[in-house]
């Protein structure tokens, strides 16, 4: 087992404050809005520096994106900016007319996604977004492990041309992916070779799924762990390489099994290569308010659970 280890933990949502502030020195067509959550984005130093290349638009998120899809049309790289539940859930009618149906080059970025919004509780977590949006046609969907990751990808969407969603957290966590990597869009991450398992993890899961292979390693089970941080487009050529070798998957993910990872996984197994699967995700239900540790507990979201998915899913081979 491949050894991963981290020096700090951050947010990752201050990796898209970071990115959001080289992206804008990179272009000068680069421009933010935000739904009068400056702080909670990290958009603090994009605005110090470009005054001038930011909106705020208040608490009117549907008026957010009628306003960034028409800023598309002088050419402008618009970065719209507010919780995951009211980028998707609250506006999914703005994005899919103004947007995703005219492919206007939007970068829909969501904070306090999942589960680990913590204490706000189920009105303001939301579990079906990457579902959401991920069914939107020519939408992509990202979702990055850690700090470094968010940067690295917020960056890469100044140059994919067309709407995108990005959806990263709000509390810290390790911090283990190179600071200097080369974010590829529909480009899976190989974390760990292995022979009797393959773990595929998208966001803050990565992180717990390192810590299984790990567990794993120690009752004689070789993990392979794949780091899926584009949703959509997915990059099912490592998925069925992985799970012609492995023979079972599991997918762990901080969002409803219904919708999610899991469900796009399956279905390349299903049309290319039927494989025994175990889901690690929220089963069906909304939250509830809590620490982010007590609720990834309760709703089966850590290391231990994938460790038991993954026993479970080989003894179905």
């Amino acid at each position: 087992m491949k050894k991963y280890t981290y020096t700090e933990s951050k947010d990752t949502r201050s990796g898209f404050g970071a990115g959001l502030l080289e992206a804008g020195q990179q272009n000068e067509n680069v421009v933010a809005l935000c739904a009068d959550l400056i702080g909670s984005l990290k958009m603090n130093d994009f605005i110090k520096a470009y005054p001038e290349r930011f909106f705020q638009i208040g608490i009117a998120e549907a008026n957010m994106m009628g306003i960034a899809a028409g800023l598309t049309i002088g050419g402008k790289i618009p970065f719209t900016g507010t919780f995951a539940n009211f980028s998707t859930g609250r506006v999914y009618d703005q994005i899919r007319q103004s947007i995703a149906y005219s492919g206007k080059n939007v970068k829909i970025c969501a904070s306090h996604a999942g589960l680990t919004l913590g204490e706000d509780g189920a009105t303001h977590q939301i579990l079906e977004d990457i579902g959401l949006m991920k069914m939107l046609p020519g939408m992509t969907v990202i979702n990055p492990c850690d700090y470094n990751q968010t940067k690295a990808a917020t960056i890469a969407l100044v140059d994919h041309e067309g709407p995108a969603y990005l959806r990263f957290g709000r509390p810290v966590v390790p911090n283990f992916t190179p600071a200097d990597q080369k974010f590829e869009i529909g480009k899976a991450v190989m974390l760990n070779e292995g022979t009797d398992v393959t773990i595929i993890a998208t966001g803050h899961l990565v992180w717990e799924a390192i810590q299984a292979g790990e567990e794993l390693e120690k009752a004689g089970i070789n993990a392979e762990i794949i780091n899926i941080h584009t949703i959509k487009p997915l990059d099912a050529e490592a998925i069925l390489k992985s799970v012609a070798k492995t023979k079972c998957v599991v997918t762990a993910e901080e969002h409803n099994r219904l919708g999610g990872l899991g469900d796009s996984v399956a279905q390349v197994l299903a049309k290319e290569l039927p494989t025994p699967q175990e889901y690690v995700a929220v089963d069906d239900s909304f939250g509830e308010s809590g620490t982010p540790a007590q609720l990834m507990e309760k709703y089966g979201l850590t290391a231990a659970d994938i460790v038991k998915a993954a026993k479970k899913v080989i003894s179905r081979k």
